[in-house]
């Protein structure tokens, strides 16, 4: 059994006398060997290029929905455009117009940038979607309330709509936070070296597409699962005073 210098590296020298004397299957050598590479491509990109866009997008976000509520009528019709166009096309089709699109007009994007533009823009119009909806949530006798102790609309939003309205958008929030997980896979056709970009080109070497497929696959079901954990725990931090939540159940 050939060890990877990643492995090697971590494991005691009696484990590795031992371990160097097993056969294993050439399937799981060659994942062992692909393991690091994968992981490094997720680490270095997969990981920086879904946190920056999803910051980047929840910002977008709660402006475009703050408008949508509050704004003059001109930037309404804006930003309504702006979601009901994102909405309407693939993500897919919307990184293909960026990168390869926008070259034929004199805009020349290198593929990460162009990939960070893409998904900021994608989770900002439909969060954006998800911020409204917890704010219009919040019943009118809250707002008359805080008007009551002579807040002003911005003073009644701050300190007392957002902190209901977060609670309730947490749970669809930290979804769409899940989902641009495994959405940064689309990066891999801006050549991107994310995770499945890593996993094709080792694909394109060993001409062992399921195993390498199947091991960016793995990848991506410990990142979403490690966030799904992650998501529980916010949920139950901003949900302790509700009536039901799944602590309860």
């Amino acid at each position: 059994m050939t060890l990877p210098p990643w492995l090697q590296a971590v494991l005691p020298d009696w484990l590795l006398a031992q371990l160097g004397t097993w056969a294993v299957p050439a399937w799981v050598q060659l994942m062992l060997d692909s393991f690091w590479p994968l992981l490094h491509a997720g680490l270095m990109f997969t990981v920086p290029l879904t946190l920056m866009s999803f910051a980047l997008g929840l910002a977008l976000a709660f402006v475009v929905a703050l408008i949508r509520l509050f704004g003059p009528a001109p930037l309404v019709a804006v930003v309504r455009f702006y979601v009901w166009l994102i909405r309407g096309t693939p993500l897919l089709v919307q990184l293909f117009v960026i990168f390869y699109g926008l070259p034929s007009v004199g805009i020349v994007l290198d593929p990460l940038p162009a990939a960070l533009i893409g998904f900021t823009l994608n989770v900002g119009a439909y969060n954006s979607e998800v911020i409204r909806g917890a704010i219009e949530s919040i019943t009118k006798g809250q707002w008359e309330a805080a008007y009551s102790l002579s807040m002003t609309r911005g003073q009644a939003l701050r300190r007392t709509i957002l902190p209901q309205a977060a609670r309730v958008a947490v749970p669809p929030l930290s979804n769409s936070f899940i989902a641009l997980v495994k959405d940064t896979s689309l990066a891999a056709v801006l050549t991107v070296p994310e995770i499945f970009q890593a996993a094709q080109r080792i694909a394109a070497v060993t001409y062992e597409p399921l195993i390498l497929y199947t091991e960016a696959a793995l990848i991506y079901l410990v990142f979403s699962s490690v966030l799904s954990a992650a998501q529980v725990r916010l949920e139950r931090r901003f949900g302790q005073h509700a009536v039901f939540n799944e602590k309860n159940r």
